[in-house]
């Protein structure tokens, strides 16, 4: 999953403040997730079919206190 042209920014990302989002990798069993501003540092990753309940599970969660408590 670490090769450049399978990384991919959010459809949110932009000039400006876009720059610092994330990005998305994915294979057929795994998606990994990481920091478009520091790619070399640690990623998420999960199986595919978990993706999906954790992103659902992330909308309830609107600032960076809110997602912290989230994290446990």
């Amino acid at each position: 999953m670490d090769t450049p042209d399978n990384w991919r920014k959010s459809s949110y990302s932009g000039a400006g403040d876009g720059n610092s989002c994330v990005e998305i990798a994915n294979s057929p069993t795994h998606i990994a997730i990481r920091d478009s501003k520091t790619p070399t540092a640690a990623t998420l990753t999960f199986p595919t079919e978990a993706f999906t309940p954790f992103l659902s599970a992330l909308k309830n969660y609107s600032t960076v206190t809110d997602f912290a408590r989230f994290r446990g």
